[in-house]
C-alpha cells in the first residue's frame, strides 16, 4: 500500500471555544496525532506559557509560537489545537492554510468568560476576566476569518462539533 498523506487538521480560536477538547477527540477518531502549540512551546522552552508572558513577554512568546507552527506543520497526520492569538501573525496564517485544513472554533463571550474564568494559566486574562475577554474579542474579531470551516461551539457537545468537522475534512 502506497503512503498517502494525511492533511493535517488546525483548530483555530479565541481561548476556551474547545480547541483542545475537540482536538483531542478529533485525534482520536481520526488516528491522528494530536498536537497543543502551546504544550509544545512549553516543553521546547522548559517553562509554562504564563512564566514565559512574565519573563519574555508577548512578543518573545509569539516568536516562539512562531518557530512551533512551522516546525509542528512540516508533519501530516496531525490534528493541531493553536493558541488563540497564534493567528496574529500573517506568517502564521499562511503556514496554517499551507499545512492543512483551518478549522476556526467560535463562542459567545458569555460562554467563553464561564469557561475560561477559572483557569490561571492565561497569562492574557489577568485583572478582570470579563472586561479582558471582550477587549480581546474585539480586537481579534476578524482574526479568524481565514479558516476553511467555522464552527460556532456556543450550543455544541463536543462530540457534535467532531462530527461536523469529519464531515468537511477532505
Amino acid at each position: 500500500m502506497e503512503n498517502v498523506k494525511k492533511r493535517n487538521l488546525i483548530l483555530i480560536g479565541f481561548m476556551g471555544t474547545g480547541k483542545s477538547s475537540v482536538g483531542k477527540m478529533l485525534a482520536e477518531m481520526m488516528n491522528y496525532k494530536f498536537v497543543d502549540t502551546d504544550s509544545y512551546i512549553e516543553s521546547k522552552a522548559g517553562s509554562s506559557i504564563p512564566e514565559l508572558f512574565a519573563s519574555r513577554g508577548e512578543d518573545i512568546f509569539r516568536q516562539l509560537e512562531q518557530e512551533a507552527i512551522q516546525e509542528i506543520l512540516h508533519s501530516d497526520g496531525l490534528v493541531v489545537s493553536t493558541g488563540g492569538g497564534s493567528v496574529l501573525r500573517e506568517e502564521n496564517r499562511a503556514a496554517m492554510l499551507a499545512g492543512g485544513q483551518v478549522i476556526a472554533l467560535t463562542a459567545d463571550a458569555d460562554s467563553i468568560i464561564a469557561r475560561v474564568s477559572q483557569d490561571p494559566n492565561r497569562p492574557l486574562l489577568q485583572g478582570n476576566v470579563e472586561e479582558r475577554v471582550l477587549t480581546l474579542l474585539e480586537q481579534r474579531k476578524d482574526a479568524y476569518r481565514f479558516a476553511d470551516l467555522t464552527i460556532d461551539t456556543t450550543d455544541l457537545s463536543v462530540d457534535t462539533i467532531v462530527g461536523i468537522i469529519l464531515a468537511h475534512h477532505r
